[in-house]
């Protein structure tokens, strides 16, 4: 059997820097949690392996062992997969980030959210959706009338998914939802897998819910959106997640998709458009209207404007999300030049070729040097 390699593991390079580590891990750990995996055997497996990776290649000394010797190397060493040394420190702070209390109340910023999951409940408070939002909405911010559907605890079994609620306790791990797990010299505790950190089984499946321990409810809520928010961003909504057996509300995230304008280009704060220009126009340089965001502005194009040449415009970007001043406005020269002309175009730019001079051919002040040099080559 091939052993796995923890690089291709988490999918980074054999010099990759501890801040690519961890955020390759962060992102791995969040796609085969359990909490967004619920009844996932493949999901959970490849969370335990993501982990076991992380652990070593976080910690310097073993990553050192590992790359020389591989993983025999570590069980040599006694520094085998168990959940130990400074590796683990970084995993628990990742995770109080990712599903702990971060982003504060309505409207806060964060990582995934708290997922939360009472031992005897069979889901997360906190659930995630992706919302869609045109260019301009994001920008400026708006009102949105979104439709969710939250789970609710089951009412014949109580939630539990159990026929009359009546559940045994699990055999696997004698009722304590953990089992121990040996991995070389280590031992650690493990969700039960039988269970899932339960420490009771169902015998017979709720008619109602068909073992799900929970039901489900459609509801229209409004959000309010501030304005800067991007693709990627989150934002938390207090008390519209998930409902626990007590009557709790779990948090709903929302993740923001931004749709593409067809002339405005964004990079953070700062817009970018292009302006396209005839080579006349760039030439003489004159004052053009450009599109901006809150309506048009003036270009004022000097003479012999380059192709790509750039104008910045301070203050006329979007509006940090998080408070504070406006990006940039960054316009970008596009040269366009005549797809073909007649003989009157042709003899006016001929013309105006001849007055330049010199200066209308470059070329051969440029290559005067190097045409002598390659003469002298095939001079026997």
């Amino acid at each position: 059997m091939t052993e796995m390699c923890y690089y291709d593991v988490l999918e980074v390079s054999k010099d990759c820097s501890g801040a690519a580590l961890k955020k390759a891990y962060r992102k791995l750990a969040m796609k085969y949690h359990p909490d967004r995996n619920p009844d996932n055997k493949e999901a959970e497996d490849q969370f335990k392996i993501v982990n076991e990776a992380y652990q070593i290649l976080s910690n310097e000394e073993k990553r050192a062992i590992y790359d020389r010797y591989g993983k025999a190397g570590l069980e040599r060493q006694g520094g085998g997969a168990g959940f130990s040394g400074g590796g683990m420190d970084d995993i628990m702070e990742m995770f109080n980030s990712m599903f702990g209390g971060s982003g504060g109340g309505f409207g806060g910023f964060g990582g995934f959210g708290q997922a939360r999951r009472d031992r005897d409940q069979k889901y997360a408070m906190d659930f995630e959706i992706e919302l869609p939002l045109a260019f301009h909405e994001a920008v400026f911010g708006c009102e949105k009338k979104i439709d969710i559907t939250y789970k609710t605890p089951c009412s014949p079994c109580n939630g539990s998914g159990a026929k009359d609620g009546k559940m045994e306790t699990c055999d696997y791990c004698k009722g304590q939802g953990q089992v121990l797990m040996r991995q070389g010299p280590m031992q650690f505790a493990q969700t039960c897998p039988q269970c899932h950190g339960e420490g009771k089984k169902i015998t017979q499946h709720c008619e109602s819910c068909r073992g799900k321990g929970y039901q489900e409810e459609s509801d229209t809520i409004t959000i309010t959106i501030p304005a800067g928010v991007d693709s990627g961003n989150r934002l938390r909504v207090q008390g519209k997640g998930n409902e626990a057996k007590d009557g709790r509300r779990g948090d709903l995230y929302l993740t923001f998709i931004v749709e593409e304008d067809e002339n405005f280009i964004r990079n953070g704060k700062d817009i970018y458009v292009e302006v396209p220009l005839f080579f006349t126009q760039a030439i003489l340089g004159e004052t053009i209207a450009i599109p901006a965001l809150e309506g048009e502005i003036e270009l004022e194009l000097k003479q012999s404007t380059k192709d790509k040449e750039q104008f910045v415009f301070e203050g006329k970007g979007v509006v940090d999300v998080h408070g504070g001043h406006k990006g940039r406005l960054i316009a970008q020269i596009r040269m366009i030049l005549p797809k073909q002309i007649n003989d009157e175009q042709k003899a006016l730019l001929e013309k105006l070729q001849e007055s330049y001079g010199v200066e209308s051919r470059p070329h051969k002040s440029a290559f005067e040097s190097a045409f002598d040099r390659v003469k002298g080559w095939f001079k026997s």
